[in-house]
């Protein structure tokens, strides 16, 4: 995002303005007032589109996750790689459900590792899959979804979430490059805009993290979920 600027107004001035910038300013303020009616009036991308996009940057950081790194931490502290994937598994699978106005059950996390064995991988492909089909159905983006009633799109923009967040979890514990899908991260910046203080009072993020001048929308998503955007293992 670029900062706005206020256009001097020269009809109150004290003194004549530089003729260089008395020629520019109007069309300085054209461009400023359409692109900022067209940023509000552009459609919201379908959340079955972004969730498509998301599964394509995680798929190659889950699919080089080799078996030795299953043990190792990750930037969510209560959880180690291989507890982190099983729990992206379950929120792919569960959110599928929630798509069709289904009620899901979080309270336990099946061991889809130790299921699927070496085809772990593919499965979860299949599952993403599964997941975008379900998001692009007629209807699911309408209406109330969860155990709390929120907005069906609030609800697929938290898959898209844990799909974004935690493959950068991923990416950061087993030493992988990871980029964001295009459109993602503005999505979820406001989502956790919205979200976040309940989002904190339930445990669900931490505190937000100091980010230093010049972070990149990535690095500031992060740290509004509480995680450091320049975590190592140590």
């Amino acid at each position: 995002m670029s900062d706005r600027q206020d256009i001097p107004d020269e009809t109150h001035s004290g003194a004549p303005a530089h003729p260089a910038q008395t020629a520019r300013t109007p069309q300085t303020a054209r461009t400023t007032q359409l692109a900022q009616a067209a940023h509000a009036t552009r459609p919201a991308p379908p959340i079955s589109a972004l969730l498509d996009a998301a599964a394509g940057a995680a798929l190659p950081v889950l699919r080089e996750v080799r078996d030795d790194q299953l043990g190792w931490p990750t930037p969510c502290a209560e959880y180690d790689v291989r507890a982190l994937l099983n729990h992206l598994f379950q929120v792919v699978v569960a959110f599928r459900s929630l798509a069709a106005k289904k009620d899901v059950d979080f309270s336990s996390t099946p061991d889809r590792l130790g299921e699927y064995g070496a085809q772990w991988p593919d499965r979860f492909a299949d599952a993403s899959a599964q997941l975008v089909e379900a998001w692009a159905a007629p209807g699911a983006e309408d209406g109330l979804t969860g155990g709390m009633q929120l907005p069906a799109r609030t609800v697929g923009a938290m898959v898209l979430l844990d799909l974004t967040v935690h493959a950068w979890d991923l990416a950061r514990a087993t030493g992988r490059p990871y980029t964001p899908a295009e459109g993602c991260v503005a999505e979820l910046r406001t989502l956790v805009a919205q979200m976040a203080p309940t989002a904190r009072k339930m445990n669900v993020f931490a505190e937000p993290a100091p980010v230093p001048p010049g972070a990149s929308d990535l690095e500031v998503l992060l740290a509004e979920t509480g995680r450091d955007p320049h975590w190592t293992a140590g």
